[in-house]
């Protein structure tokens, strides 16, 4: 009997927790030490496109709060308390412990009840440690800057490359961290802070994952993400190139078809696009390396305006055809590309299929070079 009356009573206890766990909201409850001149913390909700306060409590004099806040869907939120803000995951029914001290020059803060809300701090350890190896650099290249009291191009050649190694190893690390963590949100809010031109192939891979597992089917902002990645399909790499007609600068017709049994690359560009000017020296050279070999270029300015176009043709010294639609990013032949961002790249072989997509500087000669010299 007695037996009986403890296991009654174990059954009343966990009933008793539940009826106390809102499972239409989660919340935070929070301490705040040492909070200076902070009087209210801010909830605000995030997704890929922006940021809202939805919520805002007052911070008791002891530095304790309390937020409660439905949640349609596991989410990305952040607290906002004074100048500092937290990132965290949350979803209804959770109840969550935060902890800072804003006495620290850059508050750390410790969170419970939410795994995924660790996987975003983890994130942004990640993230925090290879901006501060870019800070490094940078500031050292600013020092130098101003020290001779310009810049110059040695000191660009020899920073430049520092800078492009860190933006590698936090991508390298970013992708490790999202194929560690895929059944966690916090891999989308991480892959989403890569450069889609250069990760597209990545990214499409996710969101197709995520489509086959049902994953997050009730986030917004990864559906879009999900449905933005399923229409890029059609000119990611294995597809075959969809083709177009384009003007030339005397306004006669360009086809993507008169190179049927060529290798070309269409290359997305514009006369005011500065990284476009600065990369054209390297496709310069590449295209005097492998033009005899069989490697053609199609050039597709976005520019609005003919005369500022054929000016930068000529001073680039862009030897190979060019087409566009005058229409910046609006054009028929952009969007079917979706073209959102350039310097942009397709190179395609002589059985249309796209084989290679926004390789630039070294990729680009590494991909002729095995290319072109493979029988060797």
């Amino acid at each position: 009997m007695k037996i009986k009356l403890l296991a009654y009573s174990a059954v009343a206890a966990v009933l008793v927790l539940a009826a106390c766990k809102d499972g239409s909201k989660f919340k935070i409850v929070g301490t705040v030490n040492n909070p200076g001149d902070a009087k209210k913390v801010f909830l605000l909700e995030a997704d890929t496109t922006q940021i809202n306060v939805v919520d805002s409590v007052a911070l008791g004099a002891d530095g304790k709060f309390e937020i409660k806040h439905p949640a349609a869907y596991e989410n990305l939120y952040k607290l906002r308390i004074g100048t500092a803000i937290f990132d965290l995951i949350a979803k209804d029914g959770e109840v969550i412990t935060f902890t800072t001290d804003l006495k620290d020059k850059i508050p750390t803060y410790q969170i419970t009840g939410s795994e995924n809300s660790g996987k975003i701090q983890e994130f942004n350890k990640i993230s925090g440690t290879w901006l501060e190896k870019n800070r490094i650099v940078t500031d050292e290249y600013q020092a130098k800057v101003e020290a001779i009291g310009k810049e110059t191009d040695s000191l660009i050649a020899k920073y430049r490359p520092l800078i492009m190694a860190n933006m590698e190893g936090y991508a390298q690390a970013v992708l490790k961290f999202v194929n560690e963590n895929k059944s966690s949100l916090a891999s989308f809010y991480a892959l989403s802070s890569l450069d889609q031109i250069r990760y597209e192939q990545q990214m499409i891979n996710y969101a197709d994952e995520v489509k086959q597992s049902h994953k997050f089917s009730d986030n917004p902002a990864v559906q879009r993400f999900v449905t933005d990645m399923e229409a890029l399909k059609s000119t990611s790499l294995g597809h075959k190139a969809p083709d177009f007609t384009i003007k030339d600068l005397d306004g006669k017709p360009i086809k993507l078809s008169d190179y049927k049994g060529k290798y070309v690359m269409l290359d997305f560009w514009a006369s005011w696009c500065g990284p476009c000017r600065a990369e054209n020296p390297n496709v310069v050279k590449a295209y005097a390396a492998y033009k005899d070999k069989g490697f053609n270029i199609l050039g597709i300015s976005l520019d609005l305006n003919k005369p500022e176009w054929q000016r930068a043709i000529e001073t680039d010294k862009l030897t190979w055809k060019h087409g566009s639609d005058l229409e910046r990013f609006d054009g028929p032949t952009e969007h079917l590309y979706h073209i959102e961002g350039i310097p942009s790249n397709f190179i395609i072989d002589p059985q249309g299929i796209i084989v290679a997509k926004n390789v630039q500087g070294e990729a680009l000669e590494d991909f002729l070079n095995k290319t072109f010299n493979k029988a060797k």
